[in-house]
């Protein structure tokens, strides 16, 4: 099992140490072996984890800051929200990212939910089944604008003359999506994702194995080798507060056949870029002897 390294939290204070913490919170987790260094995109703190006032960082921007700061270890986000930016706009902006960071960005995506920043900002939120049809257009859109293809995109939601895209990615950067909604995002999954990623907890690891019977079905419908779709799952709670009980639920998940787990320090820890190295030299060694 790897470890990956999600970062949520900018914490109040002095605006100056956000660059530096941020910095040093990638740089800790590339020098742990993090297989993936992920960060949130939102313009408002989620409430879940803090106030919506709590200083954010734009995650594209962030990333492209990250990319500069580090040189191996891959950066992705989890998740974009499909709503927040026009797909053609989505795609130039991830491509730019992948370009800066040599190759290393991974695209994640999902329908959007937040209603209080979109609200807040003016952004349009649709009904449910609407994002789920846009959200499969800006998969298609981004296909296309990574490709040799930069004619024109017509879909139900979107139009776009033309999908120049330069420079294009090296290679198709990895799409991650996330969630486990089984009409949709786990049939959106199976024909697009590189990556799937679920969350769960560590006292119950949600009904993992019933969505992976869902995500096997949907790939059986359009003749796909499930097996082509990487597992990760975040399992966020402190591990060194019961660091059996979470590398049992961390068994338990690489039994099931997922071989990343996203954590990070949480709200409120005094010293990020600290826990991201005690990640690394107590929780990474213990993962690596699971699945």
């Amino acid at each position: 099992m790897q470890l990956g390294i999600h970062f949520v939290d900018f914490q109040p204070g002095d605006p100056a140490r956000l660059g530096p913490v941020l910095a040093g919170a990638a740089t800790a987790a590339e020098d742990a072996g993090a297989a993936m260094f992920t960060m949130q995109d939102h313009f408002f703190q989620m409430e879940q984890l803090g106030r919506a006032q709590d200083p954010f960082l734009e995650c594209y921007t962030a990333l492209a800051f990250v990319a500069a700061s580090t040189r191996t270890i891959p950066l992705g986000v989890l998740v974009t929200g499909v709503t927040y930016r026009h797909p053609g706009v989505l795609a130039k902006t991830a491509a730019t990212v992948d370009a800066l960071s040599g190759g290393r960005f991974i695209f994640g995506i999902g329908t959007g939910w937040y209603e209080r920043e979109h609200a807040g900002l003016g952004v349009p939120l649709p009904p449910l089944g609407d994002r789920f049809e846009m959200m499969e257009e800006t998969l298609q859109i981004c296909r296309q604008m990574w490709s040799a293809d930069d004619g024109p995109y017509v879909g139900k939601h979107y139009r776009l003359a033309e999908t120049i895209c330069e420079p294009r990615p090296t290679r198709q950067p990895p799409v991650l999506i996330g969630g486990g909604g089984e009409k949709k995002t786990l049939r959106l999954a199976a024909r697009y994702a590189d990556v799937w990623n679920r969350n769960g907890t560590v006292l119950r690891p949600d009904d993992l194995a019933r969505k992976i019977d869902v995500l096997r079905r949907h790939c059986d419908e359009i003749g796909r080798d499930p097996g082509e779709i990487r597992k990760t799952v975040g399992l966020f709670a402190d591990p060194f507060a019961d660091l059996d009980g979470y590398l049992r639920a961390v068994e338990y998940c690489a039994g099931l056949g997922f071989d990343l787990v996203h954590t990070g320090p949480l709200p409120g820890n005094p010293d990020p870029v600290g826990f991201i190295r005690r990640l690394g030299d107590e929780l990474a060694p213990r993962l690596a002897q699971i699945g």
